[in-house]
């Protein structure tokens, strides 16, 4: 790709360019320059000057685009987008922090770094900024050895936007345990841990967010601030002040006295927020009175040129956006939320006065642009390259027309596969190319085919160079780099189980009860931590933590709270023994549906031929581990000699469709037919067009059968599958008709089975004998029932999104009708869609009428589940088919349709929605590579619930990934959990919660399986008089405390031991002393299950070791005595009923420590039971 830049500045016109720029000409206009033209000669400007170039675009889809086409020129390292938020005219609540990421990292490369090009939407370039020396001085660097002010590093990590939590997890987060900081940059791939001794920076090191523990040492790191505008006391402290000015002067200006009382409230809170050194949630609207003259440009190089991309839109857009902030600015003035004298953003023209780079502009079309004086002006004769897709004629014509005018065309290609893969193609329709594999090559006339990938293909008619890309040859996308983003896993630490007081809880002994926390009790002069659950009449439990294993969080299907149980009732013991008789139930049905399926004998399938390899080669985009693992799994039930039986969970875009169509592949290929049976016609209609799509380079008939096809094309579908001239037949359950029939049925796929009815069901499966089923289903199913079934259903589950999507930026605000049209607008200016979430089916038309007075140009459409299912049917499909822009729609918005056009969706009175709801609703936008966004509302000016407050706030948690997320995710899976084990076991689950029912259900199928009942372990008891157990001094987060207690109570093996105490000390420091024994008493533990002790007990100053029964029997008695006879009399052993009792005395020991011999001691019967064994 370096001949492109190459071949331009071979240009005399090109020369000339670079020398006016380098001799100091300003305001150049170039025109004609189209495609990815406009990269590569950005990227010839950037070698032949090698100064900094700052690209401005109209929008930041543009600027996505471009970054995209230079990355590829010029490389990862030298190009920086800069993706700034286009909404200028929200107050938002909450925003996710991908892109602020990028920003940051984006203003850190142009400060320091300097070097490249910096791509940056208008909107980004017009916003005000803070100081850029407060920024340049924000950033901290920290080397090993280094002296640290603790209390001054916190507070900047405060003034730097870094939020204070118990333990971080997510970007922009810091806590403090003892002498240990763990930060979280947003730019960094893995949190930092600082550790100190005294005030010495003793060690640096990355940690994993998700298991906390330490990767890897660093001599040194920088922290970048998590915000662009850094807010430092003393700034506050000035904005607080000059706050005051204003409002004095805005009171003054309004006449109104309850206007001028809500005026001066709403300041008045933010300018106490100020003096307390807190920063107000919507601080930005003030900038401006504190910083002048601060925008990105003062962030960028002065020796750089700045170069406007299509200037003509980029005035059109500011002259849109600055119509926004107006509209907004008013509205904020009316309910009294800003002052009279704020400006928020620059106007372009003020900008390109303040910028005192050259400047280059670019524009398609020679034309006058007001208030921008042109100095100097050249045109480039550059053609946008036809679209070919596919039609080899026409491309064969046009290469005949560059041959002649002696072009050299490059047609690129992306990976080497792809290259060979083009090249065959073209030699199939007798079109000479061949492979370029060095510039040299490319020198002389001729048609080559290149590794690469541009957005567009242009013409260069003077320079006689030809560029087409992939897409312009096929019509086809080519594989994007994936996006890998780790934040998406950082929250899976607080598993689904993560107990908060508060909480509902199951005790397996005592039923549900309320957690209210750990206590740290005195008991027989010993300090124990338990925990504390209130049951019903306010009766009280304390649990030792030692017994954490019986109690599990009460998760279920509900979203009531269920009632709580009577200490020592007999309510708990009647619904268990109700849900344990339910469960045998089920565990019986699924061993004799399983036992059924194992003897049935079906089609066993060959192994994969190179046709499917083929086949499976051209999916454009990268598979995830799980859709390759799960696709595995098919084809071997499918090669195995009994009928497959498969449900694949996952939601929607995640990839099942693909799974299903290598299926249908593979069948077709062995000359087995496959039905492929929906719910709903317009699902139907998209797996069809999807099929079709992907099949039509091979020879598979793709026959459909629904309400969208004529008479007669059903008819003729009917009569090529009982002639076996239709392949796969797509349909709803018109295809379980009496009048189909196929020649040979190999393969039936079921999407979303639940959802058909009784008689339906029946019909599929009459149709399910003896053929391979591929069940698919959107709604998740939890981890722990896939676990549990294991054996008795074959379940796959996809978890992991596609590589490629972006998270969705979801920002929680207040309704604002300005913000509303501004969305909308702005998904309309890209050719998308949106989706507006209404849920009052009475008053649904009067929102249609307001958005169609917000956005007068918009097409409006509406759907709700009342109306008929034909009704729904057309207005979905209309939207599908882009007759609407925008659809206002309750909830009813089908699960499973797939509108990867729509990528804004606005949630009115989200606080009123359900966690759940709001994740599978948010999960209808961001299916495409496009930045989607997801806005959620509440009412103006609302006073909030107490629950909706508590909604809000996990819903802000929840668009940071956070434990909302969790609960969102948990909620759905135990309905889908309801719907795969069958809806009767609702009522069981709740009963008795859903992990003590999955628990249940898996004893039961292990005892009916193997004809032996799960043994009790029996827990070894421990009563000695010595402190052991984690002080809040040590960890302070009760949830930490409470996951770590689990840890040691699991704790099987010497290295698990190692494992925690290395853990302890790495996330929290030296370990205090009743730290140290609680993990050396479970270690003990360890050491007696091997040997078999029953208990390890202290009273009158004798500490006795009671093995039971199995553990006297194959003790090796004379080793013992041996390796304890450095002890003296101190220790004895006697026989109690059979059992052997080793017995400490404290009065003869001398100046040994007890709990150290006993530890000698304990750690001697494993090996004296060993020694044994092996004689």
């Amino acid at each position: 790709m370096e001949l492109l830049s190459n071949v331009l500045i071979e240009d005399k016109q090109m020369q000339k360019l670079v020398k006016d720029l380098e001799n100091g000409i300003d305001q150049t206009l170039i025109t004609g320059l189209s495609g990815s033209a406009r990269a590569v000669f950005t990227k010839m400007l950037h070698k032949e000057l090698d100064k900094p170039i700052l690209i401005v675009t109209p929008n930041l889809l543009h600027a996505q685009k471009l970054a995209e086409d230079l990355v590829k020129l010029i490389g990862e390292d030298l190009v920086r987008l800069y993706p700034a938020d286009e909404l200028i005219a929200a107050d938002i609540t909450i925003a996710s922090p991908e892109l602020r990421a990028q920003r940051l990292e984006t203003l850190d490369h142009m400060l320091n770094i300097k070097k490249g090009v910096y791509i940056v939407p208008v909107s980004g370039l017009k916003k005000r900024m803070g100081n850029v020396e407060d920024w340049k001085n924000s950033s901290i660097s920290l080397k090993e050895g280094e002296d640290l002010v603790l209390d001054n590093f916190l507070q900047g990590l405060v003034d730097m936007g870094y939020v204070r939590q118990p333990m971080v997890t997510t970007p922009g987060e810091f806590a403090l345990r003892g002498g240990i900081i763990d930060i979280y940059p947003l730019y960094l791939e893995d949190p930092i841990r600082i550790e100190l001794f005294d005030t010495e920076v003793d060690s640096i090191r990355t940690f994993s967010a998700e298991d906390q523990r330490s990767l890897k040492k660093l001599k040194d790191v920088r922290i970048l601030p998590a915000t662009e505008y850094v807010l430092t006391k003393e700034k506050k402290m000035m904005l607080a002040q000059k706050l005051e000015e204003a409002l004095a002067e805005s009171l003054k200006k309004v006449k109104l006295s309850d206007i001028k009382e809500k005026f001066y409230q709403n300041i008045q809170q933010d300018i106490e927020l100020l003096k307390q050194g807190e920063q107000p949630k919507e601080f930005m609207k003030y900038i401006s009175l504190i910083e002048e003259d601060s925008f990105l440009g003062s962030y960028f190089d002065p020796q750089g040129i700045v170069m406007f991309d299509e200037l003509g839109r980029i005035q059109e857009v500011t002259e849109t956006l600055e119509k926004e902030e107006n509209d907004w600015y008013l509205s904020l003035l009316e309910e009294g939320k800003t002052v009279h004298s704020v400006k928020p953003s620059y106007h372009l023209k003020e900008i390109i006065h303040m910028l005192s780079n050259y400047k280059v502009y670019l524009s398609l079309f020679s034309r006058t642009f007001s208030g921008i004086v042109i100095k100097k002006a050249m045109s480039v004769s550059c053609k946008p390259m036809q679209n070919f897709h596919g039609q080899m004629h026409l491309l064969k014509n046009e290469t005949e027309r560059f041959a002649q005018g002696k072009f050299r065309v490059i047609i690129l290609a992306d990976g080497k596969d792809r290259v060979q893969k083009v090249h065959a193609v073209l030699e199939d329709y007798e079109i000479v190319s061949q492979i370029g594999t060095s510039t040299n090559d490319l020198n002389n006339p001729g048609i080559f085919i290149v590794e690469g990938d541009l957005e567009a293909g242009f013409e260069l008619p003077l320079q006689r160079i030809a560029v087409i890309t992939d897409s312009e040859l096929f019509k086809q996308k080519s594989k994007k780099k994936s996006r890998t983003q780790k934040v998406t896993n950082a929250e899976r630490i607080k598993s689904y189980s993560e107990i908060k007081p508060g909480d509902n809880v199951v005790h397996i002994h005592h039923g549900i009860g309320k957690y209210i926390g750990i206590e740290t009790l005195l008991v027989n002069g010993v300090h124990k931590d338990y925990l504390h659950i209130r049951y019903r009449g306010e009766d009280k439990l304390y649990v030792p933590v030692d017994q954490i294993d019986l109690i599990q969080k009460y998760v279920a299907s509900g979203e009531k709270d269920p009632k709580l149980h009577k200490l020592g009732g007999t309510d708990w013991k009647k619904t268990k023994s109700k849900v344990s008789a339910a469960v045998q139930d089920i565990a019986d049905e699924l061993i004799k549906l399983y036992a059924k399926r194992e003897a049935e004998v079906g089609y066993a399938f060959e192994p994969d031929g190179e046709m499917q390899h083929t086949f499976e080669a051209a999916f454009p985009y990268e598979e995830t581990e799980d859709q390759l693992r799960t696709i595995q799994e098919v084809k071997r039930d499918m090669e195995r000699p009994r009928p497959m039986d498969r449900l694949v969970c996952g939601d929607v875009g995640y990839g099942k469709t693909e799974v299903a169509i290598r299926a249908a592949f593979k069948a077709v290929m062995e000359g087995k037919q496959v039905a492929f049976l929906c719910p709903t016609t317009i699902l139907a209609q998209q797996h069809y067009e999807t099929m079709l799509e992907r099949f039509q380079d091979f020879p598979i008939e793709v026959g459909m059968l629904s309400r969208f096809r004529t008479k007669k094309q059903q008819a003729e579908t009917i009569t090529g599958l009982k002639k076996g001239l239709v392949d796969i037949v797509v349909g709803t359950h018109r295809i379980l008709s009496k009048d189909v029939e196929y020649q040979d049925l190999g393969l039936l796929v079921v999407d979303e089975e639940q959802r058909f009815g009784v008689k339906h069901k029946e019909k599929i499966k009459q149709l399910k004998t003896n053929v391979d089923v591929l069940t698919l289903t959107a709604t998740p199913i939890p981890r722990t029932l896939h676990m549990s079934m294991i054996g008795v259903r074959d379940l796959s589950v996809i978890e992991t999104p596609p590589k490629n999507r972006f998270p969705v930026q979801t920002y929680v605000m207040e309704y604002n009708g300005a913000l509303v049209r501004e969305s909308i607008e702005r998904e309309l200016a890209r050719g998308g869609q949106a989706f507006f979430l209404y849920n009052r089916v009475e008053d649904i038309t009067r929102k249609v009428d307001e958005i169609q007075m917000l956005v007068p140009t918009a097409r409006v459409g509406y759907a709700h589940g009342q109306m008929s299912e034909k009704e729904l049917e057309s207005v979905i499909i209309s939207f599908l088919e882009g007759e609407y822009d925008v659809l206002v729609t309750t909830t009813i918005i089908e699960t499973g349709i797939d509108i990867p056009n729509v990528n804004t969706l606005i949630i009115h009175d989200a606080d009123k929605m359900g966690l759940s709801q709001l994740y599978q609703l948010r999960g209808r936008v961001g299916r495409s590579n496009r930045v989607a966004y997801a806005y959620l509302m509440y009412q103006r000016d609302k006073v909030l619930t107490d629950v909706a407050e508590k909604r809000l706030q996990a819903v802000k948690e929840f668009t940071e990934l956070g434990s909302g997320f969790k609960i969102a995710m948990r909620d759905l899976s135990i309905r889908g959990a309801g719907n795969l084990l069958g809806s009767q076991q609702h009522g069981f689950i709740d009963s008795v919660g859903f992990d003590l029912y999955t628990q249940m259900l898996e004893e039961a199928i292990q005892e009916k399986q193997t004809g032996t009942k799960k043994e009790e372990v029996q827990d070894i008891e421990i009563v000695l008089g010595v402190e052991a157990y984690i002080s809040d001094e040590y960890i302070a987060d009760g949830y930490q405390k409470i996951q770590m207690y689990k840890r040691v109570k699991a704790m099987e093996t010497e290295e698990e031991y190692l494992d925690i105490v290395e853990e302890l000390q790495d996330r929290f420091g030296d370990m205090p002393l009743e730290t140290e024994v609680l993990l050396r008493i479970a270690r003990m533990k360890v050491w007696g299950k091997i040997a078999g002790i029953e208990s390890i007990k202290e009273a009158n100053k004798i500490t006795s070791i009671r093995l039971s029964e199995s553990g006297t029997q194959s003790i090796d008695g004379a080793l013992l005595l041996e390796e304890t006879m450095k002890f003296g009399r101190a220790v004895g052993f006697n026989v109690d009923k059979g059992n052997l009792v080793v017995t400490i005395d404290e009065r003869k020991i001398g100046k040994l420590n007890t709990f150290d011999v006993l530890e000698e001691i304990m750690s001697l019967l494993p090996k004296a039971k060993k020694k044994l064994e092996v004689n």
